[in-house]
């Protein structure tokens, strides 16, 4: 708790970050970032400024501001150049899933729209623990070890993140100079810096060495990409949830409230009826994410429709209390793959400015290729798209992808009183969900809401799949399965949260932030 400021990341050092840029006079976008390009070094599995970001930023002025920083594909990227590059289906370690990085456009961006301090002071956190290392951490270390195979593709990927083919342990210290080098030409030269000159034709000529379509002319165009753009929001339990619009899939999470707040009371928070309704409704919103999901630049996307209450209303009417659904019906051809790695965090600032950030390199360090003179590891979200033709997220030149990564903010009378967010890739939108409900709904304090145990269901050819964390009770698993479901165990834990509620009538902050990450809140 706190009365003036508040910041929940997933590490202590980009906590620590966005509280000392705001003790120095920066406003909570600037703490964001700050935290964010912290991130960015010492939790390199899950994002990297070769990544992409969306943010939500609400003014204590009022209102809700969305920017959209994903990136698109090269101008040369057609389905016919990657089926004649021996593709018949997007690759997550492909060069192909590379799509030009959009966060440095966005933090730019932001920066320069709502920023109080510059670029160059906001950096130097993140330069810092590049230039000096940091020790890697408990959850980093395991994420790490799961890499190998990816990290070992890649030559130059090997000779930065592997030690002799192993990987980085638990308190081993990790530096990147290269990477403190390119965050210092950004931090004097901004976003220029990173998609033009040096930077930039080194990481077009590594990509052009793995046999990628990319041009320096496709990064030059990345330097605009991020957009501002007009937020999306349902009115659930007397508030208003605000999401950024397609290509991100907030809007599943608007979809699973609505749908769920017209049931009867399920008993509590952790009920078999309360589990078996949200993972039925979660089945259903994911097949629509994958049927109409987007971008909208270039296809239409049926907001209206899927964020409609006679829609939700009737997808309800769908699920039954007394059983799981054996078949899913139409649209869409479902593809569902693992959850990814991602940063979420929050920051709050004296003056009452929220803002809700999200950056990603999609799965556990991305690509896995480097762009090794410059430090930039690249993300891989081109894996989002389809190659079936007349697919909606088919692939095209400029095109972005289907997006997992969603900030999300809870207004009340034109007013934040929580920016909050679940990283997990796909499991993003049930995460949200689950937090908000078990908050808002079920009275739990902002820690508890983020530490109730997870379940995800798994949808495809084993649609009844139920992926549950290891705190599950017993009975509440066995439950399940005599609806129907099949609850599987899994190794690591569903994503991991952080939100700060702030209390108006009291002026305090709450903050939470989620123990299956190696995070923290912190105030002054």
């Amino acid at each position: 708790m706190a009365l003036n400021a508040m910041a929940a990341t997933s590490m202590p050092a980009a906590t620590l970050a966005a509280l000392d840029i705001m003790r120095a006079g920066g406003n909570a976008l600037d703490g964001a970032i700050a935290a964010c390009a912290t991130l960015c070094v010492v939790e390199p599995q899950s994002t990297g400024i070769g990544g992409d970001c969306f943010c939500l930023y609400a003014p204590a002025s009022g209102g809700v501001i969305a920017i959209n920083g994903s990136g698109r594909a090269p101008a040369a990227a057609t389905p016919e150049a990657l089926r004649a590059a021996g593709l018949t289906a997007m690759v997550n370690t492909s060069v192909h899933s590379v799509t030009v990085p959009g966060a440095i456009s966005a933090w730019e961006a932001l920066n320069k729209a709502h920023g109080k301090l510059g670029m160059d002071q906001i950096l130097q956190p993140a330069i810092r623990y590049a230039e000096e290392g940091f020790a890697v951490s408990s959850r980093v270390s395991a994420d790490w070890e799961d890499s190998v195979a990816k990290l070992s593709k890649q030559p130059q990927t090997a000779r930065r993140f592997l030690k002799d083919g192993k990987p980085y342990a638990f308190g081993d210290r990790f530096t990147q100079p290269e990477l403190a080098k390119t965050l210092r030409a950004i931090a004097k030269d901004g976003a220029r810096a990173f998609y033009t000159g040096e930077i930039a034709a080194d990481m077009v000529a590594t990509l052009r060495a793995a046999g990628g379509l990319h041009t320096e002319e496709d990064f030059a165009e990345g330097q605009n990409v991020a957009n501002f753009v007009d937020p999306i929001s349902r009115q659930w339990q007397g508030m208003d949830v605000f999401q950024c619009p397609p290509n991100g899939s907030g809007l599943l999470v608007l979809m699973l409230l609505g749908i769920l707040e017209g049931f009867p009371d399920p008993g509590g928070p952790l009920t078999a009826t309360r589990l078996h309704r949200h993972l039925e409704a979660a089945r259903l919103v994911y097949r629509d994410r994958d049927a109409f999901l987007a971008d909208p630049s270039q296809v239409e996307v049926p907001l209206a429709k899927l964020l409609s209450d006679d829609y939700l209303t009737k997808l309800r009417g769908m699920i039954s209390d007394d059983e799981a659904m054996e078949e899913l019906p139409p649209p869409g051809d479902v593809d569902w793959q693992k959850h990814k790695d991602t940063v979420y965090l929050t920051v709050v600032d004296r003056d009452g400015n929220a803002c809700s950030f999200i950056n990603s390199l999609f799965e556990g360090f991305g690509s896995g290729i480097l762009a090794e003179k410059s430090g930039v590891m690249m993300q891989n979200r081109g894996f989002g798209f389809r190659l079936e033709e007349g697919h909606l997220n088919c692939i095209a030149p400029r095109k972005r992808p289907m997006h997992t990564i969603i900030p999300g903010m809870v207004m009340k009378d034109g007013q934040a009183i929580m920016p909050y967010g679940v990283m997990g890739g796909h499991f993003q939108p049930m995460g949200q969900s689950w937090f908000l409900a078990n908050h808002f709904q079920f009275g739990m304090d902002v820690q508890e809401a983020l530490d109730l145990t997870r379940v995800f269901p798994s949808v495809g050819a084993n649609h009844r799949d139920v992926e549950i964390e290891t705190g599950l009770p017993p009975e509440l698993r066995d439950q399940l399965a005599a609806l129907g479901h099949k609850p599987k165990l899994i190794k690591k834990p569903h994503g991991g949260g952080q939100a700060i509620l702030i209390d108006r009538e009291r002026g305090v902050l709450i903050g939470g932030s989620d123990p299956r990450k190696d995070g923290c809140a912190m105030g002054y």
